[in-house]
């Protein structure tokens, strides 16, 4: 019965708010392709000069001389943890709604420039190199990245029509509460994604890299 519930509040917040997670998608893509797109525009020395210490990573890579699973794992839940946490201080903010916005399209210029670069400099090897060391990690930390984007800009706009416009409507009070459980669940996935990021991605890409190299 609780299943129940829970799912069509879910499935009532989506409806409600459905043109916000598409634009917060569309922007997403928008800096994935944007990200793609600068890697062109470097010049032929910005490429040479990445690739040496990109190739000099994959070197320690190959070799087992990256750091301690346990160190990666905080360094990637800190940082995400970080990230997702001035998204949350900006939704509370009203004037940083448009600073989310830029936020989500930066992440989305990262991904699209790593991924861009790897495929303009190796190709198919580039592509699987991306594959084992980008995506995994990036399957669970982009959907919270963009669900966290939409629920802070969400809960802004909310702001903003209350204090400006003087319209009344949900007391802000339990809004705020599910806001903050929101962003808590938010987190507990990225606990899932840091250890992705630490225990699984590193493999992965030992094997990719030597299968290249061999």
């Amino acid at each position: 019965m609780k299943k129940k519930m829970y799912q069509n509040a879910a499935a009532a917040h989506f409806r409600e708010h459905s043109s916000i997670y598409l634009f917060v998608v569309v922007l997403f893509l928008m800096g994935v392709i944007f990200g793609a797109i600068v890697v062109n525009s470097l010049s032929f020395t910005q490429k040479e000069d990445l690739f040496y210490y990109l190739s000099q990573f994959f070197g320690q890579v190959s070799d087992g001389h990256v750091a301690a699973a346990d160190e990666l794992f905080k360094q990637s839940f800190f940082h995400n943890t970080k990230f997702i946490g001035l998204m949350w201080i900006l939704g509370i903010s009203i004037i940083g709604l448009p600073v989310i916005l830029i936020l989500l399209f930066m992440k989305g210029m990262v991904v699209g420039f790593t991924v861009g670069f790897l495929v303009n400099q190796m190709g198919w090897e580039g592509f699987l190199l991306s594959f084992v060391s980008v995506l995994p990690q990036n399957l669970i930390i982009i959907p919270i990245f963009i669900l966290a984007a939409a629920l802070a800009v969400s809960f802004s706009l909310k702001m903003i029509r209350r204090q400006f416009m003087k319209k009344v409507g949900q007391p802000m009070m339990p809004l705020f509460g599910r806001y903050m459980i929101a962003f808590a669940v938010a987190i507990l996935f990225l606990i899932a994604a840091a250890g992705v990021e630490a225990f699984i991605s590193p493999v992965l890409m030992k094997s990719v890299v030597n299968s290249i190299q061999s």
